[in-house]
């Protein structure tokens, strides 16, 4: 593994090493790598092969959980990028899919619960603490123009986050997404 990092210069951050199945999904092992992941703390997966991640319905879920963080993963056994199988490909598209219909249909029944709640009398705004105050934390600085430029040279959210912290923005993934996405909404307009 440190091979294979040291071939592609990357920083080791840790080494996971664990014995389980490979169909159980809890396991301290993955569930430590998805938190790096989620802290942002890690941008790259080495493994020996695929295998090492899950089999079955687990691989495609860690599979999945990797990619969505915007991660790259990278195996001994390919000597680089792993390269998904046809069939893991069509079946973590759908995944990704499916995921975003339930999360529009999330947002979809809070909304109509909340045109209901106000129909019958519900005020949302008397539940606001500090209004007219300076509330919330501070919009973060960011270089919008880079974001895009990034973005057009194909970078993950991720990884222009991980470019913007090395100029010294404390910005995370979700925040260059959300930036992202506000341009290219006031771009529409």
């Amino acid at each position: 593994m440190v091979q294979l990092a040291n071939q592609y210069q990357f920083e080791v951050v840790e080494i996971i090493t664990e014995q389980a199945s490979g169909y159980d999904l809890d396991r301290d092992g993955i569930l430590h790598l998805l938190d790096l992941l989620k802290e942002n703390a890690a941008g790259a997966v080495l493994i020996q092969d695929e295998t090492r991640l899950g089999r079955g319905n687990a691989k495609i879920a860690l599979l999945h959980c990797i990619l969505k963080e915007g991660a790259m993963l990278y195996s001994i056994s390919h000597n680089g990028e792993l390269q998904l199988s046809e069939s893991d490909s069509m079946v973590l598209k759908i995944v990704g899919m499916v995921e975003e219909y339930q999360r529009k249909l999330h947002n979809i029944k809070i909304k109509r619960g909340m045109k209901r709640a106000v129909s019958k009398g519900y005020q949302p705004e008397k539940n606001l603490k500090n209004r007219g105050l300076h509330s919330g934390r501070e919009k973060i600085e960011v270089p919008i123009t880079e974001i895009v430029r990034l973005r057009k040279n194909e970078l993950t959210f991720s990884e222009i986050a991980a470019t913007l912290r090395g100029f010294g923005y404390n910005i995370s993934k979700a925040t260059v997404h959300r930036r992202y996405q506000e341009y290219m909404e006031s771009q529409e307009d």
